[in-house]
């Protein structure tokens, strides 16, 4: 009895002691294949530090969500839960927007009201068809300032089931995101740079709203270089990044200088070029035809020294966004949407942070870009698709071009590459070269820098009706929202992040889902087997059980 006593009295001590033990050690551990519920970091560092709340309402709760979005809603909840596991100052909340039907509508006319647009979703269970609205957002409020998540990665073409996969992977950046406008102040300067005609404030207005929640934004002109160089050079350097949207008027020997010293110093610079004058507003006239020209910017030694040359050529594709225009005559014309060659979709074929998981970008009369051989690495980051044909110039376009039947054959020049990546240190425009003007300390070798040409000035180029600036790569005719304001503020994090945040991005998780279809074709088969089998064996057995026990009895 003192035995079984002293036994008992050592497992409830060991007891304690494990249950001690636990609650001052904690230990969390991913097993799953993609490491899903590893955070980066980078994320781990934006909310390490935080003492106060951040409190955050997700409005993925329903009752008739379909099966792949309740797949996101528990993804959401257990990367939440790993935030919290981080720092216990994440406080979440999983809220039903539309709870109260008598308020439904009222509730969606706030919610859109406040940038929260609904989605309306096809449900397909057991057999039957349905629809849905739900809101896949998050609201993140941190010290009385609010910031909008986005949970849903949309994609052009994209099922319901690759939706959800694409909105899982980007799980991580987009809360961290939203973590990181939050608690972090700006630090970055990016200078818009003026004076060579280049896109008007109001067509560039939407995309420097998104980048003015993340950094500083500030116009800067060169016209001072002429009086000026040295205090224009040292303005500009002031800068941490410089983008030049749509250039259109040439830019002189002495405002290159400034600019290759500029990068020289390590600025980073986007430029947005265009190597061929044609526009698509001036195709709308009487005879709806107008001519592409080359389009001089004295800009061709500045990029082939850095190791790229944007080519004078039109590329056209047969994969392409389409173009709208009224057909038929009088009150019987309609609005239809058109094969348009010279607004290429482009995509890429690497997964580089910058355009990993990224909906497709349109361009508007893109030009080509080579790639030099020089010590600069170079990463394509976009490309058009591969039935491309090149167009010279100067050349005739003509809006009839949406009536012609067009020969494939004739679409054979492969994928192009319509965006670049340039990183390393560079060699000066000017080394060995006769100087514009004399600087006090000029060099002919970068330190290591970052640069990102695209072929097409319009990817930044949002509409503008009634004198009012539109989403950034929505097309209000067609209803697509392409991944133009994506891709560019991907490229300015990345030339800013110096491999922080932006990576998150590269993650790629793979999510399992069930076939609706297969379920509900196979659902009496699976129910017979998971309900009448066991009762069967069950039966059997007993049969089986009973026999053998009275052979023994009887014998």
């Amino acid at each position: 009895m003192n035995k079984n006593l002293k036994h008992i009295l050592i497992l409830i001590i060991g007891i304690i002691a494990i249950n001690y033990i636990s609650s001052k050690i904690y230990k969390r551990f991913d097993l799953t294949t993609d490491k899903r519920y590893t955070l980066n970091e980078s994320a781990i560092n934006i909310i390490k530090d935080i003492e106060s709340p951040i409190v955050i309402d997700v409005f993925l709760e329903g009752d008739d969500f379909p099966s792949e979005f309740r797949r996101l809603q528990n993804e959401t909840k257990q990367l939440l839960e790993e935030f919290l596991a981080k720092n216990k100052n994440i406080v979440f909340n999983f809220i039903n927007p539309l709870e109260d039907e008598s308020k439904r509508e009222l509730r969606i006319q706030q919610l859109t009201q406040s940038g929260l647009t609904p989605m309306q979703l096809s449900v397909q269970e057991n057999g039957k068809s349905s629809q849905a609205i739900i809101f896949p957002w998050a609201l993140a409020s941190y010290n009385e300032q609010t910031v909008i998540i986005p949970l849903v990665k949309n994609k052009i073409g994209a099922s319901q089931q690759d939706l959800v996969s694409n909105s899982v992977q980007h799980l991580e950046y987009a809360f961290a995101d939203g973590f990181n406008k939050l608690t972090r102040p700006k630090q970055h300067k990016i200078a818009i740079l003026k004076g060579n005609k280049q896109l008007e404030d109001k067509y560039i207005a939407d995309f420097v709203k998104k980048i003015g929640e993340y950094y500083f934004i500030a116009p800067f002109t060169l016209d001072s270089v002429s009086t000026n160089p040295q205090k224009t050079l040292k303005d500009l350097n002031s800068f941490d990044l410089i983008i030049s949207a749509k250039p259109t008027e040439t830019f002189t020997e002495e405002e290159k200088f400034v600019l290759d010293q500029y990068t020289m110093n390590g600025g980073k610079s986007l430029w947005l070029i265009d190597a061929v004058a044609i526009e698509k507003d001036s195709l709308y006239n009487d005879t709806g035809i107008n001519f592409a020209i080359t389009r001089d910017l004295n800009l061709t030694d500045f990029f082939f020294k850095y190791g790229v040359r944007v080519n004078p050529v039109m590329v056209s594709s047969l994969y392409s966004a389409p173009i709208t225009l009224a057909m038929g005559s009088g009150s019987e014309s309609q609005f239809q949407n058109l094969r348009w060659p010279y607004s290429p979709l482009a995509s890429s074929s690497n997964n580089h942070p910058i355009v990993n998981n990224l909906n497709l970008v349109k361009f508007d009369f893109a030009n080509q870009i080579d790639t030099l051989k020089n010590s600069i690495k170079k990463t394509i980051l976009l490309e058009s698709a591969p039935l491309t044909k090149l167009e010279g110039t100067p050349r005739e376009v003509s809006l009839n071009v949406v009536t012609q039947e067009q020969d494939p054959t004739s679409f054979n020049k492969g994928n192009q590459t319509l965006a670049v990546l340039l990183e390393g240190e560079f060699n000066s425009v000017y080394s060995n070269r006769v100087k514009p003007f004399k600087l006090l300390e000029d060099k002919n070798k970068s330190v290591p820098t970052k640069m990102v040409v695209i072929a097409d000035g319009d990817v930044i180029k949002n509409d503008v009706i009634r004198n009012a600036p539109q989403e950034l790569g929505f097309d209000r005719w067609t209803g697509q929202t392409y991944g133009n304001k994506e891709f560019l503020l991907n490229t300015v994090n990345y030339l800013l992040d110096d491999g922080g945040l932006i990576n998150i991005r590269s993650k790629e998780i793979a999510v399992a889902f069930l076939d609706q279809q297969k379920i509900a074709s196979q659902k009496t088969k699976w129910q017979l087997i998971n309900i009448a089998l066991p009762l069967i064996l069950l039966g059997v057995f007993g049969f089986v059980f009973n026999y053998l026990r009275k052979k023994k009895h009887t014998s």
